[in-house]
């Protein structure tokens, strides 16, 4: 009798999608918190989010609105008022906007994906400013892209950009450039004058561009685009250059600007043309954004001006005293972001930043991010997030001084 045939293994999957899962770069920074799990006294500097947790005002209305049963399923593109909200939001920061222009998404991470899977497939080209958050480089890499990075240059000054490079990186065929700015880690902001020089050249070439701005409310500086800094106006965008039409797409958080990190919030402002396709997107990611999650985050944008503004103040306030201790500090080189929530600074013996961060939390209780975690151009840095208590910043200050002595 013939022997039975084996039963056939299930269909693999796709080699390019199993390749590609398989290289995906785990987070560096998750490796230093998850080498610091279980040891007593550790300090966390390593995570972007506040040691405060979000305003009463916007975990009221989440409340109220789960006792009102706001726990259906919503338009994926979000409830009709959140909308409404943002477009008046954005008009007021970067000119008129509307509601077809704005999507509500589950966090702003979901937002760059979607961003990315909007424009971007296999075989595509897509270039990244660098150090940068591995997500946005990750991502489309995921979709199969290639990416190429041009990393900003490190001087006497800070982090600055060379704008004549990334140029000319943005070759024609080029599918999308990533930019963010306000940049984690380094606190870099991208110039009015660079802004409309990527512009045009993106416009000639028909390169995307996808700007992650969730920083944009913690600004520091005072330039003609943000004139008054404090909190007041919002760092420059590409969106107070570029028409809604056009091809440019605005991510953005409820995160950062009103401390919401747990919350998975985000948003959108893209071409209008574009808004039925990106439903059909978020219908196959998540469906929807919870709708009382919605509602929290319709009481921040129709409530948290004062709270930001005081917010950005406390963090101008942590930045300038962080920046000042460290730099007292023997070999350390560190400079004042223009925005975000990070110090992005040289340590001394920083050659391996994994290996040094996980010493740190070791031997000294101390959790910051390696600056490898942002790309080998982040590498001999370590990032220090800042929005917590002066005190705790003060006792982090002094268990490094301690480690370097030693």
């Amino acid at each position: 009798m013939p022997a039975s045939p084996s039963p056939q293994p299930p269909n693999p999957a796709p080699p390019l999608a199993r390749d590609t899962v398989r290289h995906l770069r785990a987070s560096r920074i998750r490796e230093v918190a998850n080498a610091g799990i279980g040891l007593p006294d550790v300090l966390p500097f390593w995570f972007g989010e506040s040691d405060q947790a979000t305003p009463d005002f916007i975990r009221e209305a989440a409340a109220e609105a789960l006792a009102n049963g706001a726990t259906f399923y919503t338009h994926n593109l979000g409830i009709a008022p959140l909308r409404s909200a943002l477009a008046d939001y954005a008009s007021a920061l970067h000119g008129t906007t509307l509601v077809d222009n704005v999507a509500v998404t589950s966090a702003g991470v979901n937002a760059l994906m979607l961003a990315a899977q909007l424009v971007t497939g296999p075989g595509d080209r897509v270039v990244a400013v660098t150090p940068l958050w591995p997500n946005l480089v990750e991502i489309p890499k995921i979709l199969g892209a290639a990416v190429e990075t041009v990393s900003l240059d490190y001087g006497p000054h800070g982090w600055v950009l060379d704008v004549d490079k990334l140029l000319a990186a943005l070759t024609p065929g080029t599918r999308a450039l990533m930019v963010n700015s306000p940049n984690n880690p380094t606190g870099w902001v991208m110039p009015r004058a660079a802004q409309l020089a990527v512009l045009d050249h993106c416009r000639r070439h028909g390169i995307w561009i996808i700007a992650d701005e969730v920083y944009e409310r913690l600004y520091y500086g005072d330039e003609a685009a943000g004139a008054g800094g404090g909190g007041s106006h919002p760092a420059p965008s590409f969106l107070d250059i570029a028409s809604r039409e056009e091809r440019v797409i605005h991510v953005n958080s409820f995160s950062k600007a009103w401390l919401m990190t747990g919350w998975r919030l985000g948003w959108m402002v893209l071409p209008s043309s574009m808004t039925d396709d990106l439903g059909k997107l978020i219908e196959y990611n998540t469906s929807c954004a919870p709708s009382f999650v919605q509602e929290a985050g319709l009481a921040a944008v129709r409530e948290g001006e004062t709270f930001t503004r005081a917010l950005v103040q406390r963090l101008r306030a942590a930045r300038d005293h962080l920046v000042g201790a460290l730099s007292a500090l023997p070999g350390v080189d560190a400079h004042a972001p223009e925005g975000a929530m990070y110090v992005f600074f040289r340590l001394p013996g920083a050659a391996d930043s994994l290996a040094l961060c996980k010493q740190l939390v070791r031997e000294a209780g101390l959790g910051l991010a390696p600056g490898s975690a942002f790309g080998d151009e982040g590498e001999g840095f370590v990032r220090w997030c800042y929005a917590c208590d002066p005190a705790r910043l003060d006792e982090g200050v002094r268990r490094l001084r301690e480690f370097i002595g030693r």
